[in-house]
């Protein structure tokens, strides 16, 4: 399945946070676990991870370090902060309203509790 990328551009900060949540993670790690987790229905580039990445670190929601690889060459690790953690919690809640907003509006409305 193809997702239009204008979906994926409105949620990559919420994915990303998503994915450094549990631990802290290089650029191409984030590429591939997005993927996985996805079943390959969302897939970046680079150079529509890295905007985002530099994006969430300029707000202070993650921080950088460099660290060497396995393989001697040094990677550089992306890490979620406190207020990255207060922004995901914020992001998820509105992504949830959105999405039972969606699926009332296709038809799927709210049950008694109120839930969907």
């Amino acid at each position: 399945m193809t997702v239009d990328k204008g979906y994926l551009a409105g949620s990559a900060s919420l994915l990303v946070l998503s994915l450094l949540e549990k631990e802290d993670q290089y650029g191409y790690q984030i590429i591939r676990r997005l993927e996985e987790r996805s079943r390959k229905v969302f897939s970046l580039q680079e150079g529509t991870l890295y905007p985002v990445l530099h994006k969430l670190e300029n707000k202070g929601y993650i921080t950088s370090y460099e660290q060497q690889a396995p393989t001697g060459r040094m990677r550089k690790y992306y890490r979620i902060t406190p207020e990255g953690l207060q922004q995901l919690v914020e992001e998820k809640k509105r992504f949830e309203e959105f999405a039972g907003a969606v699926r009332q509006v296709m038809g799927g409305g709210l049950c008694e509790t109120g839930a969907f």
